[in-house]
């Protein structure tokens, strides 16, 4: 049988530990080599993702154009596909927490190959959300509005206000605390831990309330009552450490397949069991909501009766949160029978189907039908154009085009530190 082609040639190079007087300079420009340096594969897929990302700058331009009346959004339905992809992704940055409090705080020796990993993909994922809010504001020259002492941002009273700044002050932390530990490993020094464990506790806080500042965002609205409600700040937690593990699982298993950088089975094992409580929490939540909202039907109920049955005749909703729905239960029934979950080929495909899951029961079944029907009882519904469509290809596009060279630089230094057999 012929020997499996290695798409990252460079990481096969001799692994010996590089001089620590090597200072900023060489790092950068020895992290830009490694990322526009490999194989076909390697160039295939940016080539690929570099053409998806011109695809969505194209879009982009027409809707700066012609203006959001080009999107399927209109003044009943007021976030749509954007923002949808903008609450989902915020709880896969979130999710990096799963991978950091472990290794950092209690020292768990399973997660420490993984965590640079982890922060990469939440650094990819907080690029991609704050490029939604971008796209979804309707022109580059309304983001002054959301710059502190710039903008007029009614800070400390909007919400939206908190959202902005946690979003931007937990990219930072996740680029500055990799970056140092990464730097003193290509230095071949082991970093001071009283550098970056303050910031390490600081994030873990920031991790979560990221993502309930964006739950708060939408339960603050009493007008939309879908959202007013004290459950979807811990449901959006739920879905974020189900489905971000659950990515990470499927991109640690295809890093370890395709270059020589190992994660341990134990680690994904871990991983596992982080994902396996928080579907099981996540369906645990979705069965309180059902309840509230049909064992006593009121009319606040009425966007639920249309997510889930349809409401006036129209339901382009009701099959995507059902496919969701029958995806979220076979996949955590899986992954809740511990033999099956052992299973590498049961375990991705249940993570794949959680986390196509989520991103519909998240983003479609949850931001649109808080609009559906409006205060006044209209049932106006929203289908995103094509336009939105290519445009959301090009920013998810742009958030793999980041970790993949995040990801490609620090994997060659991590394994000139560690040489394996």
């Amino acid at each position: 049988m012929a020997a499996q082609t290695n798409p990252f040639p460079l990481e096969e190079q001799q692994l010996e530990l590089v001089p620590p007087k090597r200072g900023v300079r060489d790092f950068f420009l020895t992290c830009l080599h490694e990322a526009t340096t490999g194989g076909r594969a390697y160039h295939i897929w940016m080539g690929a993702l570099t053409m998806v990302m011109g695809l969505g700058a194209w879009a982009y331009s027409v809707q700066l154009t012609e203006g959001l009346a080009v999107t399927g959004m209109h003044d009943r339905v007021s976030w749509g596909f954007y923002i949808s992809n903008f609450a989902f992704l915020v709880g896969i940055a979130a999710a990096a927490v799963i991978l950091v409090m472990p290794t950092y705080i209690l020292h768990d020796v399973d997660f420490k190959r993984a965590v640079l990993l982890g922060e990469a993909l939440a650094v990819a994922a907080l690029v991609m959300a704050i490029g939604f809010v971008v796209v979804d504001v309707g022109g580059p020259l309304r983001l002054w509005h959301l710059m502190p002492f710039v903008g007029v941002m009614n800070w400390p009273r909007s919400l939206l206000t908190w959202d902005i700044l946690v979003l931007n002050g937990y990219l930072v932390l996740n680029l500055l605390v990799p970056f140092y530990i990464l730097y003193c490993h290509y230095r071949g020094v082991e970093p001071v831990k009283r550098y970056y464990v303050p910031a390490i506790i600081i994030s873990i806080g920031w991790a979560v309330s990221v993502h309930l500042v964006t739950a708060f965002l939408f339960a603050g609205l009493p007008s939309r009552p879908f959202w007013n409600n004290a459950l979807l700040g811990p449901r959006f937690l739920a879905t974020a450490f189900a489905a971000g593990p659950a990515l990470m699982i499927l991109i640690l298993a295809a890093i370890t397949k395709y270059t020589h950088f190992r994660i341990s089975d134990r680690t994904l094992n871990k991983l596992s069991l982080v994902v396996t409580v928080a579907a099981q929490v996540t369906l645990i939540m979705l069965a309180s909501e059902l309840f509230k909202e049909f064992y006593r039907h009121t009319h606040h109920s009425l966007s639920a009766t249309y997510l889930f049955f349809g409401l006036d005749g129209k339901h382009s909703l009701t099959p995507w949160i059902w496919t969701s729905i029958v995806l979220n239960v076979l996949a955590t029934a899986a992954l809740t029978i511990a033999p099956l979950r052992r299973r590498k080929r049961v375990l991705f495909a249940a993570c794949g189907m959680l986390f196509v899951g989520i991103l519909l029961e998240k983003g479609l079944g949850t931001i649109i039908p808080g609009f559906i029907p409006d205060p006044w009882g209209k049932v106006t519904e929203y289908a995103p154009t094509y336009i939105e469509l290519l445009v959301a290809a090009g920013v998810w596009a742009l958030g793999a085009f980041v970790f993949t060279v995040l990801a490609k630089a620090a994997i060659p230094i991590e394994l000139r530190r560690e040489p394996h057999v």
